[in-house]
């Protein structure tokens, strides 16, 4: 049997509470503090920090996706919407053209409350902003336009992880799903292939707030209504420090939670030129990967199939 939702942004819209956030995520924009750079420059006046954005979001691209999590793309797939820029500058990002050289088309909150419709339109199971840390006063803004429109599905935030709790408790009520990262477990591995000041403290300060804003995963049919999934992905030589990011997700958020382990790294962008970074991923780190997630006690998410062994 279906269970009837209600996205909780319908009701924080209905009250008029939604003007208040806005005003406070813009006030963070003004200097910016929307993410632990804290670059302090004036996005209002398209000056531009780590992120490379300005004043107004760029969209990469927007569509209708099936490659997420199974339910996150369910049978008819996930409204995604590409920000173009952010906070991070992995060596080995896939997306680099969009993260990195932030190619996109600047568009109005209006024309982002449209793409939302159009997608809701489109029958997608719920609109997904990829990389949306530094465009969140923009989103937000847009979240109530579309609302006001008819948008009804649910919202995902789709995350580095590298995030300030401050900004996360601010979106709380307005985002359904939470798909973070949990990258890494040793803040020098992730400053030097990142480019992330500090980035365990203000991710696992990040996730719990998360956690405690959505709780475990909430499906209906199939179909992701509310919750946290968290991602990992695995590197070669074991610096993203799986063991340990798993044990935290078990022992100190909840051995309930989905976690989708990733096998799908390979050498892109700058990462040729780095020594561990620049092979896949071996049968044998994939192995100890899969064994660190069932000691950890975690029992909900998704593993994929190794094909990528050298």
């Amino acid at each position: 049997m279906k269970t009837e939702y209600t996205p909780g942004y319908r009701e924080v819209c209905r009250t008029g509470e939604i003007g208040e956030r806005i005003r406070l995520l813009t006030e963070l924009y003004s200097s910016c503090r929307l993410c632990p750079h804290e670059c302090g420059v004036d996005r209002t006046a398209n000056c531009r920090g780590v992120c490379g954005s300005g004043s107004r979001p760029v969209v990469a691209s927007y569509n209708v996706h099936h490659g997420e999590e199974p339910p996150i793309s369910g049978t008819r797939g996930s409204g995604t919407i590409f920000l173009s820029g952010c906070s991070g500058r992995c060596l080995f990002c896939q997306n680099y053209p969009i993260s990195q050289l932030n190619t996109g088309k600047e568009v109005s909150e209006s024309r982002l409350a449209g793409m939302m419709i159009e997608l809701q339109k489109r029958g997608c199971h719920n609109i997904n902003f990829v990389t949306p840390t530094h465009f969140s006063p923009s989103i937000v803004a847009a979240i109530s336009i579309a609302a006001a429109r008819g948008l009804v599905i649910p919202i995902v935030y789709n995350t580095s992880g590298y995030e300030r709790v401050e900004v996360i408790k601010l979106l709380s009520g307005i985002v359904d799903i939470y798909l973070p990262d949990a990258k890494y477990a040793d803040n020098d591995v992730a400053q030097c292939l990142s480019g992330f000041s500090k980035y365990v403290e203000n991710n696992r300060t990040a996730l719990k707030e998360m956690y405690s804003q959505t709780g475990n995963l909430v499906t209906s049919g199939g179909i992701a209504l509310k919750g946290l999934i968290i991602r990992h992905l695995i590197l070669p030589g074991g610096l993203a420090g799986t063991h340990d990011v798993l044990r935290f997700i078990a022992e100190e958020l909840s051995p309930d939670i989905h976690v989708s382990l990733m096998d799908q790294y390979f050498p892109a962008n700058r990462a040729l030129a780095h020594g561990v970074i620049s092979r896949r991923i071996t049968a044998d780190e994939y192995g100890e990967a899969l064994e660190s997630f069932y000691k950890s006690g975690l029992h909900n998410g998704w593993i994929q199939d190794h094909t990528n062994s050298v």
